[in-house]
């Protein structure tokens, strides 16, 4: 039996998970961790990530019951974007500044200005070039920039690869690399600023799935595995990002295939037929894992505030002296947004934590506003807070439209979708199209990069026929949003968007106020 080992290092948890050669899972790790403001930027510590790994590997172990010494593969994965820079001895020049940060938006417009193309503020290219506007003095001293899984990756095999799904969240690629009349336009105006570096130069080589990306030095089994149990020489595959392993966990790698991830954050990926006519603010263009072109959605903002009223709402039930399961909890109040009123008693929620540039506001602030006739159930505010956790995404869909792209099939997964039913309703509603979860459905990004892994070992079959191999055999559920949920949907949209400019002057305001306050 072979065992392909993957560790995802998302948002909230890091995940680490063992299948089989036929993709059956055999154990799985976790640890939490979380994100902190510094200066105003959303961070992590590398630190922070390097302990997390090993404690997701022993979690992982334990669970397994028996010595893990020598994986056939393994495969790392990670957030996209970010700004993580190292220096020629690959000393750390500022904090991990993550896709969740919207303090790009100068850098962000003049690039796309430049190529043409869209920039997200998120991007690594935009964080950089925003570093050099701001006159940051650690700029002169780059000597590498990559993402949170091409730095796990180095720092495990000593390679600087990405797979080209990351690398197409830190610069525009095009045929396999990154888009060289891009790179030129960039050199030429970091010139300007007196920056005189090859952009090129700094960053990580591209792969397609399937390529050889290196292998487990003894140095990165002992980081990986500090019990020394852990072998080395294992081969890993291309470090990938989290909507890469989405596609690949859905096996959404074909065109006018599609895919949403909706957990701390949501995407909506859509694999391209044909480019998009223009470029839009709204819309990042990336690339699947073997290249493909695809049309991204994605909003920084998903089910962060759910989990905050959940948690809520066990206070008071602690406050009570109650006995109740967590988990069960989440269940319940899920399902019980399914009696909610057609207009949801008048209730409409925000769930902007962090800016949204989909809803065209640099700063967050949750806030939910009703109606003063409108109908205060417990069952209406779930169902106000479940549909907030996707709406931003809603404000992008006329433009893929209006593009004549295509969606045949959508494949749902995160844990917004660990209830049955629930979230796929109200997806179905948003997309008006039927939504299929498969049972990997609340570990998808881990299961993707563990897919990913196994298909190195079979890198001459096409990515998608091996993924065709692997789906046949997974249980699945597909629904339809019926009239009643469709209704609901444009009920609570009509109210959302009306009402969107007030969240955006109030998280203006909250902004200010806190700034005022430290």
């Amino acid at each position: 039996m072979k065992q392909i080992l993957s560790i995802e290092l998302g948002s909230t948890r890091i995940k680490s998970l063992l299948i089989d050669e036929h993709a059956n899972e055999l154990a799985k790790g976790s640890y939490e961790w979380e994100n902190e403001l510094i200066d105003g930027l959303w961070c992590y510590s590398l630190e922070d990530a390097i302990h997390g790994l090993q404690e997701s590997f022993a979690d992982l172990v334990r669970n397994y019951a028996q010595p893990i010494r020598r994986p056939d593969a393994i495969g790392i994965s990670g957030m996209m974007h970010g700004y993580l820079v190292l220096d020629r001895e690959d000393r750390q020049l500022a904090p991990f500044r993550t896709w969740r940060n919207t303090n790009t938006p100068r850098a962000a417009e003049e690039l796309s200005q430049l190529f043409s193309f869209n920039v997200p503020l998120r991007w690594s290219v935009a964080q950089y070039y925003q570093s050099v506007l701001d006159g940051l003095d650690h700029v002169k001293d780059i000597a590498f920039m990559t993402t949170l899984a091409g730095y796990i990756h180095y720092r495990l095999t000593g390679k600087k690869v990405l797979g080209i799904n990351d690398a197409s969240g830190m610069f525009p690629v095009r045929d396999g690399d990154y888009d060289q009349t891009h790179l030129l336009a960039f050199n030429r105006l970091l010139a300007q600023h007196g920056i005189h570096t090859d952009f090129y130069s700094l960053l990580p080589t591209v792969l397609l799935a399937g390529e050889a990306a290196g292998t487990l030095t003894e140095e990165g089994a002992r980081l990986l595995d500090p019990s020394g149990i852990l072998e080395a020489g294992i081969p890993l595959c291309p470090p990938e990002g989290d909507m890469g392993t989405g596609m690949i966990a859905t096996g959404s790698v074909r065109a006018r295939t599609a895919q949403i991830s909706s957990g701390t954050s949501a995407n909506l990926t859509v694999v391209l037929e044909h480019p998009l006519t223009h470029y839009y603010p709204e819309i990042d263009v990336i690339a699947t894992p073997d290249g493909l072109p695809c049309a991204m959605l994605h909003a920084n903002n998903c089910t962060t505030e759910i989990n905050e009223w959940v948690n809520l709402f066990s206070e008071v039930l602690d406050l009570f002296g109650a006995t109740y399961d967590k988990a069960s909890l989440f269940t319940r109040l899920f399902e019980l947004s399914a009696s909610s009123s057609s207009d949801l008693g008048g209730l409409v929620a925000y769930n902007l934590l962090a800016g949204e540039p989909l809803a065209k506001t640099e700063h967050g602030a949750p806030m939910v506003v009703r109606a003063p006739s409108g109908e205060m159930t417990l069952a209406n505010f779930m169902a106000a807070q479940i549909y907030s956790a996707i709406a931003t995404l809603s404000l992008g869909m006329d433009i893929l439209k209006s593009e004549g792209i295509g969606i045949d099939s959508v494949i749902a997964h995160g844990g917004y979708y660990k209830t049955p039913l629930i979230g796929q309703r109200a997806t179905s509603a948003l997309l008006d199209a039927p939504i299929t979860v498969m049972a990997s459905a609340s570990e998808g990004g881990a299961f993707g990069m563990a897919l990913l892994a196994l298909y190195s070992l079979h890198p001459d079959v096409p990515l998608a026929c091996f993924l065709d191999g692997v789906f046949s055999h997974l249980e699945r559920s597909v629904v339809m949003a019926d009239e009643e949920e469709k209704e609901k949907w444009k009920s609570f949209m009509k109210s959302y968007t009306a009402l969107l400019p007030s969240e955006c002057n109030a998280a203006i305001a909250m902004h200010k106020q806190t700034a005022s306050n430290q």
